[in-house]
């Protein structure tokens, strides 16, 4: 495949439905060849508004001030996964998660014009303040995540259930409040979408429009059973890697906010339907998975932990320009 410049990658698939949105507001829709209209209403708008704000204030484009939101969101990700690890785990955990979360494979869509950087940051901060019991900060960071991605569910329940966990010790109105807040973001976009469409389960045929629905697993089932033998086999394999990096999870006793937004996570990864290239993305997030893998490692000696995130950020790097270059985080 042929482009233009170095730089063309990183303005394609998503990145334009945003900057249309952040120029021109919703309402745009797609009529693809086989037949599905396409709506931008499955896009939040938190990132879109950003864009927009920067673009109108600095001399930037749309995309390349999506570029600029991303990179400082992935910067603020990374300081609240070393937050997060060095206050469960201590500083050499930490900072080997950070690392690993830096070195994933899919980890070149944390500097594109996408969300994913933004949402990981807003998700990984709200966590760190409800683990600090800093109810309505972790609260309003969860309502911004949940007005970033469909993913927020995971973090708005995550802090909705630690709050409701709360009341055993007594109420509050912060408490009260920051249960209210929470859940703003996500119940309220999509309440809006209904009333665009006059329909009130609108933002819900918008996703299936984009073949993004609850089907409880049989989009694996199907990728697994129609692919190749290879393809069936490294999906089950990636599949059941991800299944035991939660079990880790458990039985390492992550703090319960954790264990729901992980859980959370995983599950709305494995019984969605949607394009199966892209599900490796939709985990970046999901940075608890990554702890287990940080104690391992954290056992080796200093050079065998520098020869193994090398190894691997080499692995990751070549992975990432491929699959960029290819098919891309579609």
């Amino acid at each position: 495949m042929r482009h233009d410049s170095a730089y063309a990658p990183f303005t394609r698939w998503d990145a334009q439905w945003y900057r249309r949105i952040a120029q021109n507001g919703y309402g745009y829709i797609y009529h693809h060849p086989d037949g599905r209209s396409l709506k931008d209403y499955a896009f939040f708008p938190v990132y879109p508004f950003l864009e927009r704000v920067l673009h109108s204030v600095t001399t930037l484009s749309v995309i390349n001030s999506g570029i600029f939101v991303s990179v400082i969101a992935s910067i603020f990700a990374a300081a609240g996964i070393y937050k997060i690890s060095r206050y469960l785990f201590g500083d050499q955990i930490a900072l080997i998660s950070v690392a690993l979360w830096a070195i994933l494979p899919m980890g070149v869509v944390q500097w594109l014009a996408y969300s994913e950087s933004l949402f990981s940051a807003l998700a990984v901060w709200s966590l760190y303040f409800i683990l600090q019991k800093k109810f309505l900060r972790a609260a309003i960071l969860a309502s911004f995540a949940g007005g970033t991605r469909p993913v927020g569910l995971a973090v708005v329940t995550a802090v909705v259930i630690s709050l409701l966990l709360e009341f055993r010790r007594g109420w509050s109105f912060r408490l009260i409040g920051s249960l209210l807040i929470a859940p703003l973001g996500l119940l309220g976009y999509m309440e809006w979408v209904n009333i665009q469409l006059g329909n009130s389960g609108g933002y819900f045929s918008v996703a299936q429009g984009w073949g993004n629905t609850f089907d409880g697993g049989l989009s694996f089932l199907k990728w697994i059973i129609h692919g190749s033998a290879l393809q069936g086999l490294a999906i089950s394999l990636a599949v059941a890697g991800l299944l035991t990096l939660l079990w880790k999870c458990i039985r390492d006793k992550q703090p319960l906010p954790l264990l729901i937004y992980v859980g959370a996570f995983v599950f709305i990864a494995l019984t969605t339907s949607g394009y199966f290239g892209s599900k490796p993305r939709y985990l970046l997030p999901a940075f608890p998975l990554l702890f287990p893998i940080a104690r391992f490692l954290s056992l080796r000696a200093n050079k065998s932990i520098v020869y193994m995130l090398g190894f691997v950020s080499i692995g990751s790097g070549i992975y990432g320009a491929l699959w960029l270059l290819g098919s891309g985080p579609l």
